[in-house]
């Protein structure tokens, strides 16, 4: 069996150069997937999700919304700083050409692309989600959602959203994880957010930085987001 290909990859940007890690499945072609790094920027945990996203038959693509800036997974104040100096409209305008980049691939096929977001990229996922419907089929955040102020215009939503959400999370808490789920469905969106009872944020990074891997609640949630993703996008 051909094993699934990882390389480094620029798209453009809005008048500029992004670059990010693509996966490209086995099987040479499948749906396309953009996979949203958490705060520490494009590191070894995402980069393994989204191998493991192309190892499921997705051309899977993180693109680099730090532009090479790196906390190390013991750096909390510096990934916080990156998080908080990461200019949103360059980091729209990268998700945006990381969808195009994706959408004319050779290798992608489907009805559409899906995201796969972590924390930060959970959060930001829903806003690309929004700023892309004519391309967006399905969203997957973890742990991570827009609040406030980051709210997009939720009128142009039409990609169906099934997050995974930590019991105990002080950023995204999940009373407010709810709220935004039955506001989102009292829209007519299609809309799940399932709170996992006994977990924290991060529950699913495999590099474990915060002490929070769940091993068995990300077994028993991983073949349900690769179900997901193939039932939306294949």
């Amino acid at each position: 069996m051909m094993c699934h290909m990882a390389q480094t990859v620029e798209f453009p940007s809005n008048g500029h150069n992004a670059s990010g890690y693509l996966v490209t499945p086995p099987s040479g072609s499948g749906p396309g997937l953009l996979v949203i790094q958490e705060w520490w920027g494009l590191d070894s945990g995402i980069k393994e999700m989204t191998d493991r996203l192309g190892a499921a038959g997705f051309v899977a693509l993180a693109p680099d919304l730090y532009h090479g800036e790196l906390a190390a997974h013991d750096e909390m104040d510096k990934a916080a700083h990156l998080m908080n100096s990461m200019p949103p409209d360059r980091a729209g305008r990268d998700m945006s050409g990381a969808i195009d980049f994706l959408s004319n691939h050779p290798s992608v096929k489907g009805k559409g692309i899906g995201v796969v977001g972590f924390c930060m990229g959970g959060m930001l996922s829903f806003i690309i989600g929004a700023n892309r419907p004519d391309k967006i089929k399905a969203l997957v955040p973890f742990y991570g959602f827009p609040q406030g102020d980051f709210e997009p215009d939720w009128s142009k939503l039409t990609a169906t959203v099934s997050g995974h959400m930590a019991e105990t999370d002080s950023f995204f808490p999940p009373d407010k994880a709810k709220a935004l789920e039955a506001k989102l469905r009292a829209m007519g969106k299609d809309v799940t957010l399932t709170v996992h009872p006994g977990t924290g944020h991060a529950f699913m990074a495999p590099h474990n930085a915060l002490g929070t891997l769940n091993k068995e609640v990300a077994a028993k949630v991983w073949p349900e987001v690769l179900a997901f993703l193939h039932k939306q996008l294949d």
